[in-house]
């Protein structure tokens, strides 16, 4: 799993009308989004971008610093355009995607810390906060119970 960081310098990429158009759509999208439902959006819209290119274009953006990917509850590759510039966490909502970016210097003071501690270095980390948002509890807080958890989990099909 790829961790928020700061924009990395990388390779040359070629800038193509498929990469384009997934940076616009990426542009566009406020909450973590999988793969296949960024496709379906490109499509949509009327862009021609194969899924296989469509996943290919995500991981050379996650791996340039320019999205960030976390795992959904079942597994899957979720992507969003991160306004932080710096290493950052996020806060999760389950059920409908929303995201807060966090700076946490706590968990950085923490992380190198315990790494210190256990003869750890070149340490790297990610921290995802998963629940409900306000908006979600308050819509129906009595659905929600440990047997179904990741029913709904963003990027979910």
């Amino acid at each position: 799993m790829s961790t928020p960081s700061a924009r990395q310098p990388h390779a040359a990429v070629r800038v193509t009308r498929q990469r384009r158009a997934v940076q616009a759509a990426m542009s566009a999208q406020s909450d973590f989004i999988s793969t296949q439902d960024l496709h379906a959006a490109l499509r949509e819209s009327g862009e021609s971008v194969s899924l296989p290119t469509t996943y290919r274009i995500l991981q050379s953006m996650a791996e340039a610093g320019e999205v960030d990917v976390l795992r959904s509850q079942d597994g899957e590759s979720i992507y969003r355009q991160c306004a932080a510039e710096q290493h950052h966490h996020h806060l999760v909502c389950r059920r409908c995607g929303a995201t807060v970016e966090l700076q946490a210097p706590e968990i950085e003071r923490w992380t190198s810390q315990t790494a210190q501690d256990h003869g750890f270095t070149q340490v790297d980390h990610t921290v995802e906060i998963v629940g409900l948002c306000a908006r979600c509890s308050a819509q129906a807080p009595a659905e929600d119970s440990s047997d179904d958890e990741g029913d709904d989990a963003p990027g979910a099909a």
